[in-house]
């Protein structure tokens, strides 16, 4: 494959390479050794995943159930390993902004995302971007650990699966590069972990490690699942009533709102950092 365009981005630090592919010409571009060599820190370009901008029609020629999604423009993302993901929240806004500053969606309506966790909608205001997150799915308790130590977890589904606990401290948490230890039964597929703290009234920090990425600086869903799993532990919408979290993650401030409704707004910055050509 000869040189093609990318982009750099990044949500509080949660960075994205986004691959432009509009008519899906650069399939190869997603193998997964590929990715990874794109999101090496060392000898790539170094990110937490990679987006392919994609239009839905374009993908569904090889991924047919795509095309039952209402919305011009997919999100083809891939963890910093090569694995398939669902969806990223933190890239949902990095994503739209992209389209905005390209044209390529009115700049005056709200930005629709197909995913394969379905359509996600993004509105800017000024310099954040909300993006609706959908309805969270709770399961069943479960642990996770780090070395020797466990703790129960609640377990909430944001298009991806989450396990978020809380903490006293989160130096407790350790090395979240390191492969922390989770229920297998309940998480077939592989879970994000989330260890909290609260900070405040309405207002927590986290740390998170990524399925296939390791510890990042930021995780849009999974700022989601803590939204839910603490708005629950703190009985925090009488019913049903409107609720909203700060939720500090090491790479900066997400703001949570739990609506009446039952869906989650995730918003927060987005920010294009360079483009260029790449042949790797």
């Amino acid at each position: 494959m000869s040189g093609y365009r990318f982009l750099k981005g990044h949500g509080t630090e949660n960075d994205f390479v986004l691959l432009p592919d509009h008519d899906g010409s650069i399939h190869g571009a997603l193998a997964p050794e590929r990715v990874a060599a794109l999101c090496d820190r060392r000898a790539g370009l170094g990110a937490d995943g990679v987006v392919r901008v994609i239009r839905t029609a374009a993908l569904a020629a090889y991924e047919p159930t795509v095309a039952e999604q209402d919305a011009e423009w997919f999100m083809d993302y891939r963890n910093g390993d090569g694995s398939v993901a669902e969806m990223c929240g933190n890239a949902t806004r990095v994503y739209a902004k992209h389209l905005l500053d390209e044209g390529l969606v009115p700049a005056d309506q709200p930005v629709r995302i197909a995913t394969r966790a379905g359509v996600k909608t993004v509105t800017r205001d000024g310099g954040t971007f909300t993006t609706d997150m959908g309805v969270p799915v709770l399961g069943p308790s479960s642990t996770v650990t780090i070395g020797h130590q466990g703790w129960p977890a609640t377990n909430v589904d944001m298009g991806n699966p989450h396990a978020v606990a809380f903490l006293d401290d989160l130096a407790d948490a350790g090395r979240l590069l390191e492969e922390p230890g989770y229920d297998h039964e309940v998480y077939p597929h592989g879970v994000n972990i989330e260890f909290v703290v609260r900070v405040a009234e309405r207002h927590v920090a986290m740390r998170v490690h990524e399925r296939g990425a390791g510890e990042t600086r930021s995780c849009g869903t999974g700022a989601c699942a803590v939204l839910v799993a603490t708005a629950i532990a703190d009985d925090a919408r009488p019913g049903g009533a409107a609720v909203t979290y700060r939720v500090d993650v090491p790479g900066g401030e997400l703001t949570l709102t739990w609506t009446p409704d039952d869906h989650v707004l995730l918003a927060g910055p987005a920010a294009i950092v360079g483009e260029g050509t790449t042949s790797l």
